[in-house]
């Protein structure tokens, strides 16, 4: 049996979603704050605790829970937890027969609903209702929301209820079930276990830094205690205690004999005598502690000595083995499925740990099964993460990305604080195949194509909210310069940078879309002359056109003058989601009042735009200028295109110059864009 998919609703961010779980390791990824933490949580509270509060509630069913509590005609919301297991029909059915909805069916999935809701909805308004009465203006002092947030409240009038789930043509139907009786069926079908996110592995306290060596007690009381090993433990405690009689007996034998003068006890009672009294669960658990041993000198070190990363991965390394070797050796009703929970895993690990990591937890667990002589069970890793060397070694596939998103109640004209999250499968990405003038690209080529590019260069594309998508190594050089002098509040922003070159821009633009992360592509005109596509041209030559695939896909259009012409509206697409920034012709007005320049690539626009400062020599160049603009404007051309100009040279002298220059225009214009959509807080998402 494996855990297929979860669907949640109502719950903190996760308002309506569907995520779906891989037979091995699923990762979810997403920016801070989009809901990652709380599907993990969904878990804890509906199968663990069952402790809810109020704040367990998406932002948007409190008001409702106020309306509903003030006497409006609505419904009290409820929260939901939906599992969907597959299932072997041929060894599990007997396991999994309550949730089955129809014997005579047979069927290789089962479902269950968890839902919390009230108790008596009467009882609980009328309850809150004398607590809070309306005062002289009409009104009550707190709402329903509030009065569910004082202690206790909510497990009093709430409670959770379990439903078979028969999926009928794409539609559920609910079949009730007792509590008990599923309490008692998902205890016997599924088992999860958490490695918490937040393990206090630190160096604060010296004496307190002993968590590895409670984590190395809790593992041998849970795992090791079986007869021949406590057999072993006995016999080296007994030891022990006699040894320890001896010393007692010689260190006390003064206190004893003082006690003995005092009448302490009398002749007549039994004489005293101090022993020690240790047990092997005494003895490990709370008093072992971990040392480093160097290997050379012998010399040991405590625990707290040695390195945040190194702790960690111990750690989590004890509580994985912990978790499966306590399902593998389950005597009786074993669960027929584990789901391990691994929460940032990355913190202090260095670079090439993190790569290696689910490789090192498979690894772990083989090896504890192997031990076992348990071949046949395997668990399923659930692992959220910020890092992108572990998701480097992952399957595009197995990524489950988590994106905020504005609440359904909320509206996308007004709203700055997106409330909600969605959550994307990758397995279910396809992006569409391309018509380039040049050639047709297979969708399947596209998609192959991004899942090498991403694992090679940009994992953290996942956790970005935007993307800037360039040509090449100079304007990778000039960019933080660019973001500094033109738009300085994204520098607070995570913004990944791809460096794509100018033909493969279009095949980002159905992942970024599908992600919902807006995006800026920063291209070159790339003009050529009509007559001869390979030849380059300067870019006002009459009718030149463009080399650049992408800005012919994105924009549909061909000819410099027609690119040249088009409004900035016309330059953003895909729903306000990206912005296309290429160069255009620019006054130059110190070759006269009307004289115009248009650059073909990046440098040409940087000098075209800092004419001034080129002319005087306050900024490098090898350009000779002569004072006529047409000259110039062809010199320019030529020298940038020659093969002998060192564009990065050129950006670098740029960055260490102390003269100050301006940032083309076409990328101002598209950095201040970047800057305003995301300060909107709108990351292009559609309510649900």
């Amino acid at each position: 049996m494996k855990l297929n998919k979860v669907c949640l609703k109502n719950f903190r961010r996760l308002e309506k979603v569907e995520i779906d779980f891989e037979a091995k390791e699923t990762l979810f990824v997403g920016p801070n704050n989009s809901g990652k933490t709380s599907a993990t949580a969904a878990f804890k509270l509906f199968l663990r605790t069952r402790s809810f509060k109020i704040h367990d509630y998406s932002s948007s069913q409190i008001s409702v829970i106020n309306r509903f509590g003030h006497g409006e005609d609505v419904s009290l919301p409820s929260i939901q937890m939906d599992m969907w297991f597959t299932i072997d029909p041929d060894t599990e059915y007997g396991r999994a027969i309550t949730l089955i909805p129809q014997l005579t069916t047979l069927v290789s999935e089962v479902g269950i609903r968890i839902q919390l809701s009230a108790l008596d909805i009467d009882k609980l308004r009328d309850e809150y209702q004398a607590t809070f009465p309306v005062d002289d203006c009409g009104r009550r002092k707190k709402g329903l929301s509030e009065f569910l947030a004082i202690s206790n409240n909510m497990s009093r009038h709430f409670k959770l209820n379990y439903f078979v789930l028969e999926n009928v043509a794409g539609d559920y139907k609910l079949h009730h079930l007792d509590g008990e009786e599923a309490k008692k069926t998902l205890a016997s079908i599924m088992r999860v276990d958490f490695v918490e996110a937040q393990r206090n592995i630190d160096d604060q306290e010296l004496a307190r830094s002993n968590k590895l060596s409670k984590a190395f007690g809790a593992y041998y009381k849970n795992n090791l205690q079986h007869p021949d090993v406590n057999e072993e433990a006995m016999k080296v405690i007994d030891e022990n205690n006699n040894n320890l009689n001896k010393h007692y007996k010689s260190s006390f034998s003064g206190l004893m004999d003082t006690l003995g003068s005092l009448g302490v006890p009398s002749v007549n009672d039994r004489s005293l005598r101090l022993i020690s009294s240790l047990s092997p669960e005494v003895a490990l658990q709370g008093n072992t502690e971990l040392l480093y041993v160097d290997g050379e000198s012998q010399h040991e070190l405590p625990e707290a000595y040695n390195g945040l990363g190194f702790k960690n991965l111990v750690y989590i390394a004890i509580q994985i083995s912990h978790f499966y070797l306590q399902w593998i050796t389950t005597e009786s009703s074993r669960p027929l499925c584990q789901l391990i929970f691994i929460e940032e895993p990355e913190v202090h690990l260095h670079s090439q740990v993190q790569q290696a990591f689910i490789a090192n937890v498979w690894a772990i667990i083989s090896d504890v099964a192997e031990k076992q002589n348990e071949n046949t069970k395997e668990p399923q890793l659930c692992i959220t993460t910020h890092s992108s060397h572990i998701l480097d070694k992952v399957e595009f596939e197995k990524v489950r990305y988590f994106k905020r998103c504005l609440s359904k109640v909320q509206e996308e004209s007004t709203a700055r604080i997106l409330n909600a999250s969605k959550v994307l499968s990758m397995r279910s990405f396809m992006p569409d195949g391309l018509s380039l003038s040049e050639k047709e690209v297979d969708k399947n080529e596209v998609l192959k194509f991004l899942k090498k590019y991403i694992r090679i260069t940009h994992c953290d594309l996942f956790f970005a909210d935007a993307a800037i998508l360039i040509e090449g190594a100079a304007e990778k050089l000039l960019l933080p310069n660019m973001i500094k002098k033109s738009s300085p509040t994204l520098e607070s922003n995570y913004i990944t940078t791809l460096e794509v070159g100018g033909a493969y821009a279009s095949r980002f633009a159905g992942l970024l879309e599908f992600l919902g992360i807006p995006y800026l592509v920063i291209t070159d005109i790339d003009s050529v002359d009509p007559n001869n596509n390979r030849k380059a041209c300067i870019a006002n030559f009459e009718g030149a056109i463009t080399s650049n695939s992408s800005l012919k896909y994105f924009l549909n259009t061909e000819t410099v003058k027609g690119l040249n012409q088009l409004e900035q509206a016309k330059v953003i697409i895909a729903d306000n989601s990206a912005y296309i920034a290429y160069q255009k012709s620019i006054f130059t007005p110190t070759y006269g009042k009307d004289i115009q320049m248009h650059g073909r690539t990046l440098e040409e626009a940087i000098i075209y735009e800092n004419i001034e400062a080129f002319k005087s020599k306050s900024l490098v160049s090898e350009i000779v200028f002569t004072g006529d603009a047409k000259q110039d404007h062809e010199t320019v051309f030529k020298t940038v295109k020659s093969s002998t100009f060192k564009k990065t040279e050129f950006a670098i002298d740029l960055i260490v110059s102390e003269h100050p220059w301006e940032t083309p225009s076409y990328i101002a214009n598209g950095l201040k864009w970047l800057e305003q959509r995301l300060n909107l807080g709108l990351l292009n998402e559609e309510k649900e």
